[in-house]
């Protein structure tokens, strides 16, 4: 069986097949025994989808075939979703026999919690954009507990947040949190308006955006949202993806003692911190920088510069 039946092009079976049979860990050796130009970039590719790592290691057989599997999946259940949000315009349709009038495209709501009702009913199909101040808002547990159950479904979710927001440890940590359950997020320095987007078809805007309290407009009138949606992606491209960021102070600080130091006890009391916060930090090192292990942690700190 192929594996281009699971999503890899022709070039990506190649080279992965290839790296299992050799081991090499040098991308010109490999480019000229396999005669394929641009291998570097066939590289970069399988790296994004996780089938190779930073040091051209493949995955094992049975974990790539599985990983490719899952992907499958994924991008089947997000197209099942698209697919399902024809009903919506089965009910727009029925509301506009009931109604006797076109339904509106463009709706002020005044009310918040009806403002989240509406988004959260809405935040299980293909895909969301959303740009806020803040990494962290108010959310109940059941409400996190459902977003991280459609981003295992499938979900698409892309955060663009303020940079100076990430100063706050608790906002940064936040947003480390839930870039690795999938949702992906990047930061940047220059303003911008909050909005939420939904399958590029339904925002959600501030009536007026420096006055947090003001009413939020429901938006499906398709011009407008194809221009927020454009708008969105402009950003998107400027923005600086979270595990770019350099370290702060206190990750630098862990990193170094976690090098330094034998026992999680004698670096907590170097640092004048609690065992139980020092393993936090830890974990949440560990999460940025895709380790299973502490050691396999310190390799990849090597690889980017930290260490």
């Amino acid at each position: 069986m192929s594996l281009q039946s699971l999503g890899l092009t022709y070039e990506q079976e190649c080279v992965y097949r290839y790296l299992l049979r050799t081991r090499t860990t040098d991308p010109d050796t490999a480019e000229a025994e396999l005669g394929l130009p641009g291998l570097r970039l066939v590289l970069e590719e399988l790296r994004a989808l996780g089938v190779v790592d930073a040091g051209l290691v493949p995955l094992p057989p049975a974990a790539a075939v599985d990983l490719l599997v899952r992907l499958r999946v994924e991008r089947t259940s997000r197209e099942l979703a698209r697919l399902d949000s024809a009903f919506d315009v089965v009910r727009e349709l029925a509301e506009e026999a009931r109604q006797g009038r076109p339904v509106e495209l463009v709706e002020r709501i005044q009310d918040k919690a009806q403002v989240n009702h509406r988004i959260h009913t809405m935040l299980g199909r293909f895909e969301t954009m959303n740009a806020k101040v803040l990494a962290r808002t108010e959310a109940s547990d059941e409400s996190a507990r459902r977003r991280q159950r459609q981003l295992a479904e499938g979900l698409v979710s892309r955060t663009l947040v303020s940079t100076a927001a990430l100063d706050q440890s608790d906002q940064l940590a936040y947003a480390r949190h839930w870039h690795a359950l999938g949702d992906v997020h990047r930061v940047m320095s220059e303003p911008f308006g909050r909005m939420l987007i939904v399958d590029r078809r339904l925002a959600f805007v501030r009536l007026d955006p420096g006055r947090p309290e003001s009413d939020t407009l429901q938006i499906a009138q398709p011009g407008i949202v194809a221009a927020l949606v454009d708008l969105f992606e402009q950003l998107w491209v400027r923005a600086t993806d979270l595990d770019r960021l350099d370290l702060s102070a206190t990750e630098a600080a862990v990193l170094r003692t976690l090098s330094e130091h034998g026992k999680d006890e004698s670096a907590a009391r170097e640092l004048n911190i609690s065992l139980r916060k020092y393993r936090a930090h830890v974990a949440a090192l560990m999460t940025r920088l895709g380790a299973a292990t502490r050691f396999q942690a310190a390799l990849r700190a090597k690889e980017r510069g930290w260490l």
